[in-house]
């Protein structure tokens, strides 16, 4: 992301005092930066790099829990005491539309050097940096990127409205498979499978039922609601590769349309809730087995859908587990489709260093500091020019070879409404329920929030 600096003034201390670039070149400037996930060591050092280059700027940064974070970050706004930086989930960027300050065409940020060769000389320079483009963004990033962050704005009633940049991500991860190699070898299952019919024989093969009906050994780790981590995704994801419009031009939820070839949505939740259903052959998953990240991590499962952050956490919590991560199934001779999950550094419309703030951001996010986050972090990179740098790492090359086919959608003005909606769908195909009358019920509850 290259910046083309333009100088607006340059002076040093003159006779009569210190310049106007001085003053503002060594203001004291703290930003305060609020994320989930990443602790302080993850931008640490590039915190410490834009120091190099700005002495006066220091940072306060506050990694919350993710089950308080929305809450504490609403009170601290409401408060008058919310941070400079702040992160949001790629699906929550028009709820906290009305608190961020979208990405300025330029930022003025002042800077000092020091000149000369016998007779060394501080002089403090004020420059005008236009900030990355939209055709530059939508150039630089995977698609998806541009996608969620670039939305319609206007700064006042009446004022038409254009896009602006609402923030720029870090990373991107990707949904994949995760399965035990054990248990697919004992199957006689040389390879992960590749399209969603060799996964349903793959379940079909490594399911164990008992004499009682329980579930001895599940092949997968879906088919339910609340017991499935990132259910919602899954079922999105399924959504998305059978060709539903998710959203329409608008922004309204338009799933649960009816389309020339029927109900696509509607397929899909019943292709996953089969999974859940006892009189399916694929049957694999019910309400009473564990959270399906415990039972993958015990070896009672051998597919788990989860993301990059899970290796980490499936290490830990049993080292010894013999497992491997694949590319998530698509639909045979079907147009790939993967599914994204990130979060994205915004600048609150509240900061008082609005322009520091969106300069750190973008400093951050550029491929030269962001390669330092990635390898603390261990996370899947957001830039194509990054992609070759993690294609030959094992387990991230298949998270960023799924991120050029990664999509999203707009889950309205309130996201855990929608996530809500799309578990309760979940039950209601679970349940009996009239399937259309569900989806336009999981559709509206969605709609409702805008």
């Amino acid at each position: 992301m290259a910046l083309i600096l333009i100088p607006l003034t340059l002076l040093g201390a003159g006779c009569g005092g210190s310049s106007s670039a001085q003053q503002l070149a060594t203001k004291a400037v703290t930003l305060t930066i609020w994320g989930v996930f990443d602790d302080d060591d993850a931008l640490q050092t590039i915190m410490s790099s834009y120091q190099a280059l700005h002495p006066n700027v220091s940072f306060d940064y506050r990694e919350l829990r993710i089950n308080e974070y929305e809450d504490d970050l609403l009170h601290a706004f409401a408060t008058g005491d919310g941070p400079d930086i702040f992160a949001v989930h790629n699906t929550w960027i028009s709820e906290y539309e009305s608190l961020i300050e979208p990405l300025p065409k330029s930022l003025t940020i002042p800077y000092s050097e020091t000149r000369g060769t016998i007779k060394k000389e501080k002089v403090y320079t004020i420059k005008e940096e236009p900030t990355i483009s939209q055709r530059a963004l939508k150039a630089d990033y995977v698609d998806v990127v541009a996608q969620d962050v670039i939305k319609s704005y206007s700064s006042i009633a009446r004022e038409q409205a254009s896009d602006r940049i609402f923030g720029l991500p870090l990373s991107v991860d990707t949904l994949a498979i995760y399965y035990n190699k054990d248990l697919l070898n004992a199957a006689g299952i040389a390879e992960p499978p590749q399209t969603w019919t060799q996964f349903q024989d793959a379940v079909t093969k490594l399911t164990k039922i008992g004499a009682d009906e329980t579930i001895l050994q599940s092949g997968a780790a879906m088919g339910t609601s609340r017991n499935v981590e990132r259910a919602t995704d899954i079922v999105s994801l399924l959504m998305m590769q059978n060709g539903t419009q998710m959203i329409d031009n608008r922004g309204q939820a338009t799933f649960a349309q009816e389309t020339d070839a029927g109900y696509l949505a509607g397929e899909a939740v019943r292709f996953y809730t089969d999974f859940g259903n006892p009189l399916k052959a694929v049957y694999s998953w019910n309400a009473e087995q564990p959270n399906s990240f415990d039972a993958f991590v015990n070896g009672n499962t051998a597919f788990f859908f989860g993301y990059s952050y899970h290796n980490a956490l499936i290490r830990s919590a049993n080292s010894k587990l013999n497992y491997a991560i694949a590319p998530v199934p698509q639909i045979e001779d079907g147009k790939t489709v993967n599914f994204a999950n990130y979060w994205v550094e915004t600048v609150a419309k509240s900061s008082d260093a609005g322009d520091w703030a969106w300069d750190f951001v973008q400093f951050a996010a550029s491929e030269e500091q962001v390669t330092k986050y990635l390898d603390v972090a261990n996370k899947p990179t957001a830039l194509r020019g990054l992609i070759n740098t993690q294609i030959e790492d094992e387990m991230m090359s298949i998270f960023v070879g799924q991120s050029l086919t990664a999509q999203s959608w707009y889950k309205g003005g309130d996201a855990s409404v929608a996530e809500e909606a799309f578990l309760d769908l979940i039950d209601a195909f679970l349940s009996g329920e009239e399937p259309e009358r569900a989806l336009k019920d999981a559709q509206n509850k969605v709609n409702q929030t805008l």
